[in-house]
């Protein structure tokens, strides 16, 4: 038995950037926070590759795990942060920020 084809035989696949307004990193989305607005990106494990620190809960986002990268729209590239994707869904209903240690490393 043979596989199953999932397209028509002579159709090309689309570009995935074509397809979905995907980068190469992920999905981009405009959200609105504290009166301003945020472009939003999805981080796939795989494209995961460094350590970060997550502003929102003030831990590490080790590599391999998917999180959000989340910059201001009219922002600089300095401005990126990464986030746990709950925490960033959390953001709102979160205190105070955590402050850490000094002797903690900085993301």
């Amino acid at each position: 038995m043979s596989p199953r084809r999932n397209r028509q035989r002579g159709a090309k696949p689309a570009d995935r950037t074509e397809r979905t307004g995907a980068g190469h990193y992920g999905l981009e989305a405009t959200e609105e926070w504290r009166g301003e607005e945020w472009v939003v990106r999805q981080v796939g494990g795989t494209g995961a590759v460094k350590h970060y620190r997550c502003p929102g809960c003030d831990q590490e986002i080790p590599p391999g795990v998917p999180h959000v990268v989340t910059w201001p729209r009219h922002g600089d590239v300095d401005d990126r942060r990464h986030w746990h994707r709950t925490c960033w869904n959390a953001r709102d209903r979160r205190s105070a920020r955590l402050q850490r240690s000094r002797n903690a490393p900085r993301y």
